[in-house]
């Protein structure tokens, strides 16, 4: 589990149980963060007006003597509107809960906890309060605007693609977002939900992937208590979590397509009715979904429905590869490394020449998500804080190209050419396409293009000259 500085964080628990307070103490502790506690409202809001105790979140409990959670919710929001509250909630509460998250709360935690539920729920608070800061602008949506272009880029794409999320979220439009894994989907969903009209409602995540056939639909629709074996109390789905929000339905494609025709009917209806339940429960959502594959294609090979891909797709956004947008490369390789260098107290590490070439030459099959994971695991690698380089990286540079085997000159079967014959054609004709290919790329410049390819200049030189090849530098 990931920790923070606690010299720099500190979360204030308000609960009237003692034994709660030091649960969540304990929780909290273990991954590094600072706790001060308070038993009352009363309590709490002293605290909150105490600059020496300012903390950074707050967890509170809903059902308090005297001044309840949501009027001390109400008392914080008056005077601090960025700082998180969190709020703890009995199990039976928690459509309570959502509602009030449209007060302001960040989030919610049911009791009993789920320890790594409460320290990854408190940990993204604080990771996305202290991102968020600098963003700060004149309004709420020039903010949320402007961290979308942050997260993901400066590209033309991605200029296109924060138009796109302008518009769109205006709306109430289901939005269907495309693109391989990694590539930031999540970001633009997110994005959109927040710029919307529901953007202080819930932002429900569902990953159909993740979810067992079985308990999909007590996942999406909820059950009632005793509706099926196990089921010991009852349990709100996610369409009624959303009620009032968004909800995000990541990677689609991998929704059973038994399990199609029950969420399509749910999309159209704005009706759920929860397994063992008889009563109609009407929901008021938007809906984003995500996928990483065709869907289209899917539709006609049979394996997904073309009415719901319909439903889904009023307004379709799709993010090309970070291989198509490579000048967002450098760019986001940088903000990662800012991030890095101060979660490890590096502060001033930088990407050196070689480095820069190599992430450039890369071609990123897992997109952004394998960038950041590269750059941390570099930061942590480099001594001290010295320039991170190609080494560090651990990066094999990737050229794309076409190889087949090279038949003989007058194309009948091998005939009299012996195996190493043939491939010793096939090899140099790989080497001049590879070669030719990062000359290119580096505009003539063979020193660069031996870095490249991890090979040294004479190399780089006598291969070039014994097939033949003409470095052309590019007209400046």
């Amino acid at each position: 589990m990931k920790t923070i500085d606690e010299n720099r964080f500190c979360a204030l628990i308000v609960d009237d149980e003692e034994d709660s307070r030091d649960n969540l103490r304990h929780i909290l502790e273990k991954v590094g963060i600072k706790v001060t506690t308070a038993a009352d409202g009363c309590q709490a809001l002293e605290k909150l007006r105490s600059p020496a105790a300012a903390p950074s979140v707050v967890l509170l409990d809903v059902r308090m003597p005297g001044m309840n959670g949501v009027e001390v919710l109400k008392k914080i929001r008056e005077t601090d509107a960025s700082l998180p509250v969190i709020l703890i909630t009995a199990y039976a509460d928690i459509r309570q809960a959502v509602e009030t998250m449209r007060d302001g709360a960040y989030d919610y935690i049911a009791k009993p906890f789920d320890n790594q539920e409460v320290a990854k729920i408190t940990l993204r608070a604080l990771s996305e309060t202290k991102l968020k800061k600098p963003l700060r602008k004149s309004t709420e949506i020039a903010q949320e605007y402007l961290t979308l272009f942050e997260s993901m880029g400066h590209s033309e794409a991605i200029a296109r693609i924060t138009a796109d999320v302008q518009r769109v979220s205006q709306t109430d439009f289901s939005v269907l977002i495309m693109g391989e894994t990694g590539a930031g989907k999540d970001l633009v969903a997110e994005a959109i939900h927040r710029n919307s009209a529901r953007g202080r409602a819930p932002f429900v995540i569902v990953d159909c992937g993740a979810i067992p056939e079985a308990l999909l639909e007590s996942e999406l629709f909820g059950h009632e208590k005793g509706s099926f074996t196990g089921a010991d109390r009852q349990k709100t789905g996610k369409f009624e979590v959303a009620h009032g929000g968004s909800l995000f339905l990541d990677e689609i494609a991998n929704l059973p397509y038994s399990s199609q025709a029950k969420l399509l009917r749910a999309i159209q209806n704005k009706v759920v009715n929860r397994v063992g339940g008889t009563k109609p429960i009407e929901v008021d959502f938007r809906l984003i979904a995500a996928t990483n594959m065709a869907l289209r294609e899917m539709v006609i090979a049979g394996t997904f429905r073309e009415d719901l891909y319909y439903r889904l797709c009023d307004f379709a956004i799709q993010i090309p590869a970070l291989r198509d947008r490579k000048e967002d490369v450098l760019f986001l390789a940088k903000r990662f490394l800012d991030v890095t260098a101060v979660e490890l107290g590096k502060n001033g590490l930088v990407l050196s020449d070689a480095a820069i070439e190599a992430l450039i030459a890369y071609r990123w099959p897992g997109n952004v998500r394998e960038l950041r994971s590269v750059i941390r695991r570099a930061a942590v690698l480099v001594q001290g804080t010295s320039a991170i380089t190609e080494k560090e990286l651990g990066l094999a540079a990737e050229v794309s190209f076409a190889a087949s085997v090279v038949p003989p000159e007058d194309g009948a079967p091998w005939k009299s050419a012996s195996l190493r014959d043939v491939v010793t054609r096939s090899v140099a004709e790989v080497e001049r396409t590879v070669i030719t290919g990062v000359l290119q790329y580096t505009g003539g410049n063979k020193a660069k293009a031996a870095r490249l390819l991890q090979i040294d200049y004479k190399t780089m030189h006598n291969k070039t000259k014994k097939l033949g090849i003409q470095a052309q530098r590019r007209e400046r």
